[in-house]
């Protein structure tokens, strides 16, 4: 195995003040497509992903049993070049974004991890979040005094974790595929993986399915290549075709030539596909039930202004994620919309920060508002969502100065209140503004003349499939996978009687 990552595993990740958001989730992507330059179709998967992850990058390419392994901090642009991509030569690439749900932001917990077994070395990616990690990490650690045998941890992240535990399944006598499900059996959470092998490429969701995962063929249908991704825009930029999700609790074995993959269900739960990736995280031209989440996000604003109508001059979006709502609110209210907010698309997650003088000076590094699209003017603004309220703050500020005389805030989901425990970063429950506040209460503390969200009804409704077939646990602490009370009290920090919004 050739490991081709910075040597300097302890060197920690300079991050940027965090956004008024839910933070990303991680990308993975996987390709098996022999004679084809897979690391270059692995590094543009990773590119169409990038919105899920800007911290680290990494790709492990196979040929034959021999695996190279490159991975570093920063976007996939910053890690990635030609050179880098011309010594990970191979049949087989398995690519992550990471942002860090669990373990800190360093280069030893980039991704993929990579091991070896008695049949050879295996590379994972983990798209998610367990919530047993303790548990799992004391049974690796049995497992390991068993036999014998030596567990050198490298990072602080649960997805190392899986990847022991596969390791120890192998090690036992266990084939690949029994492998893989034993290991999978032990973990409880979200976890989305792609696994390479010398083998052959494997794909892999828990049983409720809560983070994505599909896959398609590259080039003839009959070819036998393959590609896995987290979302369909992963598969629209390297030309595959889209073919199908991997299910909820499905294990699917993808091998070289062949047309027809391997497919088994692992595990049978409820479905729970996080709403965010809705709402969201997911990119706009991903395609979700057979249309594209742009679509359902038009929607979303279309009942937002049905539900919360009232009479303004203007509806603008707040770039970008903001935006397909705001149309939709204004082609249901027949408010005009416009561009009231200009981005800067160029910033992404910016290593050099505005000193303390800058930001009271007021420097807007990615939004600036247009004074001659907003003065004067009632301004509807549509926002995807809320966490702790100091951007929105800071937003609302920005647009009575460009000239608006009055800013209503309008929220194309519920009320955020509690965190998420499966692989999205949304705080602690303290943190949240909807769990402490009364919707009054943040009005005021916002500065805008009105706000009002989304109902959770019409949330679910929009998208058209049942709706028992979503999570939904950050409006409605629903939690739809047990965890331990120590992992629970790590971020439910407020008592139920003080959720005011829940």
């Amino acid at each position: 195995m050739t490991i081709l990552e910075r040597n300097d595993l302890s060197v920690p990740f300079e991050q940027p003040e965090r956004p008024d958001k839910p933070e990303e989730a991680c990308g993975v992507f996987a390709v098996l497509a022999p004679g084809q330059a897979v690391a270059n179709l692995t590094y543009f998967g990773l590119y169409a992903l990038q919105h899920r992850g800007q911290e680290s990058a990494g790709i492990a390419a196979f040929q034959g049993a021999k695996v190279c392994l490159h991975k570093d901090m920063g976007l996939v642009s910053q890690v990635f070049d030609q050179e880098v991509l011309e010594r990970l030569p191979g049949d087989l690439a398995i690519g992550h974004n990471r942002y860090s749900t669990t373990g800190s932001s360093k280069v030893c917990n980039a991704q993929p991890v990579v091991l070896m077994t008695r049949l050879g070395p295996f590379a994972l990616a983990h798209n998610g979040n367990l919530v047993n990690a303790a548990d799992l990490n004391r049974s690796i650690a049995a497992t390991a005094l068993a036999t014998a045998t030596a567990v050198e941890f490298t990072s602080t992240t649960d997805s190392e974790l899986i990847a022991f535990a596969l390791q120890q399944a192998v090690d036992s006598g266990l084939d690949w595929q029994a492998a893989i499900v034993t290991a999978a059996g032990l973990c409880k959470g979200a976890f989305s993986l792609v696994i390479g092998t010398p083998h052959g490429l494997f794909a892999l969701r828990d049983g409720h399915g809560i983070r994505p995962l599909v896959f398609g063929s590259l080039g003839e249908p009959d070819q036998g290549h393959w590609v896995a991704s987290s979302e369909s825009c992963g598969l629209d930029i390297v030309g595959a075709r889209y073919l199908d999700d991997v299910k909820p609790g499905e294990l699917i074995y993808f091998r070289a030539g062949d047309p027809i993959p391997t497919r088994q269900i692992w595990c049978q739960e409820p479905t729970k596909l996080c709403i965010f990736e809705m709402i969201y995280f997911a990119r706009p031209d991903s395609r979700f039930f057979g249309e594209s989440l742009y679509s359902y996000r038009v929607r979303i604003g279309e009942i937002l202004a049905l539900e919360t109508p009232l009479d303004a001059d203007i509806v603008i979006g707040v770039p970008d994620s903001g935006i397909p709502a705001a149309i939709g609110y204004s082609q249901a209210s027949g408010i005009p919309f416009a561009d009231g907010l200009i981005k800067n698309r160029y910033v992404g997650r910016t290593f050099i920060q505005p000193t303390q003088a800058m930001r009271e000076a007021g420097i807007r590094v990615k939004l600036n508002p247009l004074p001659d699209v907003l003065s004067g003017k009632r301004v509807v603004v549509i926002d995807d969502s809320i966490v702790r309220g100091t951007t929105s703050r800071k937003l609302v500020a920005a647009l009575r100065d460009a000239g608006a005389t009055e800013v209503h805030m309008r929220i194309s989901s519920p009320p955020v209140t509690h965190p998420c425990f499966y692989g999205i970063d949304t705080d602690t429950q303290d943190q949240l503004i909807a769990a402490r506040l009364t919707l009054a209460e943040i009005e005021r503390h916002l500065g805008v003349d009105s706000l009002a969200y989304l109902s959770k009804q019409g949330m679910v409704e929009a998208a058209h499939e049942n709706s028992n077939n979503f999570c939904t646990a950050c409006f409605d602490g629903a939690y739809p996978i047990p965890m331990d009370e120590e992992v629970r009290a790590s971020k439910l920090t407020l008592e139920p009687a003080l959720l005011v919004n829940s």
